[in-house]
């Protein structure tokens, strides 16, 4: 898996996009779709849509701030909620189904957070390729070389890859689909990429509460509207009352279900009952405020930001010739591995 010495694309993607590799600056034909190489990734040429634009704008800001993401307890955080949703990944058993450097595409790969805490040492044994809509793979490509791993990148739309069908071992989308402009035409185009027999691992919003949904709308609408700078900065006290509400440790006991409110009986503290129920105020004990305002960054400040039910995702899967080996379904989202018939 050499790399290319003039630039970061290795050899096996150029052969993998039947292309020759451009010099810094040039440009080549993948497909119908025109790439640039620039800073030695290539990047699709073409516009995208004004709600991708935004979400692109508003991830390469966030992805930047790595002193927001990568501290121990970010870290160590991101890999256990991972492997409670996904299960210990890197050691399963249908690795074995693949010949040789399996292609794992990391479909929306970001930072490569979600990648490097997850798949760990798996990762010099795959061809692993990452793209992101937005400039976060400069990130993701620069903490790959730190840890000595070789991997290739893409910056183009998921709904637009320059990939033939069936042609793709692993595809790994970590909270990604719902923020392209279709959550099913993401999917149902990713899973067409999947060869048979392939493995298709995604995360989703889920869809929640009434309370919840209409102000997790109203002040994404507002965020929208700002510079990602000036969104950051306007979220801060929306992650301060969540620290505050955190740090009173004090509970409730609901008395019975509120079904018009999509409020559960039970025990439960004020800032999960306030978190779940009200807006999103995300509180950890181990993070400091700046890498708390990143969760909530996360979530408010992209444009695109669709929920899904699980029936919907079930659906979807069945149309893209998916079989759900594993489904997860949390308040916050659902989590599927399925394999492509």
């Amino acid at each position: 898996m050499e790399a290319s010495a003039a630039t970061s694309t290795p050899r096996w993607l150029a052969e993998y996009l039947g292309v020759e590799t451009p010099a810094e600056n040039g440009s080549v034909d993948c497909g119908s779709q025109r790439f640039e190489m620039r800073g030695g990734i290539l990047r699709l040429a073409a516009l995208l849509s004004e709600g991708q634009r935004q979400t692109a704008d508003a991830f390469g800001f966030k992805w930047a701030r790595r002193d927001t993401f990568e501290s121990p307890a970010s870290v160590g955080r991101m890999r256990d909620w991972l492997i409670e949703r996904y299960g210990d990944v890197a050691a399963a058993g249908w690795w074995s189904d693949y010949d040789g450097a399996p292609l794992l595409l990391d479909a929306g790969c970001g930072a490569a957070l979600s990648a490097l805490a997850l798949f760990g040492p798996l990762l010099s044994r795959v061809r692993y390729l990452g793209v992101d809509v937005s400039d976060a793979v400069d990130v993701a490509a620069q903490r790959f070389r730190e840890n000595d791993l070789e991997a290739g990148f893409l910056q183009a739309d998921l709904s637009r890859l320059p990939f033939a069908a069936g042609t793709v071992d692993v595809i790994f989308s970590e909270g990604v689909l719902h923020h392209t402009d279709s959550t099913r035409d993401a999917l149902l185009e990713l899973a067409r990429l999947l060869r048979p027999g392939g493995r298709f691992l995604f995360y989703v919003y889920r869809k929640k509460g009434p309370i919840r949904e209409f102000t997790d709308d109203y002040v994404r609408a507002r965020v929208r509207e700002l510079e990602p700078a000036a969104a950051w900065d306007a979220l801060r006290p929306l992650s301060k009352l969540g620290r505050a509400l955190g740090e009173l440790d004090v509970e409730i006991d609901v008395p019975e279900d509120i079904d018009l409110l999509d409020i559960p009986a039970g025990r439960t503290s004020i800032q999960r009952l306030f978190y779940w129920h009200v807006m999103k105020a995300f509180y950890d004990p181990h993070l400091d405020l700046e890498e708390l305002n990143h969760i909530n960054y996360d979530w408010y400040a992209p444009a695109n930001a669709h929920r899904q039910s699980p029936e919907e995702v079930r659906s979807w899967c069945e149309e893209g010739k998916l079989e759900i080996e594993r489904e997860i379904t949390q308040p916050a989202g659902i989590t599927v591995i399925a394999r492509k018939r």
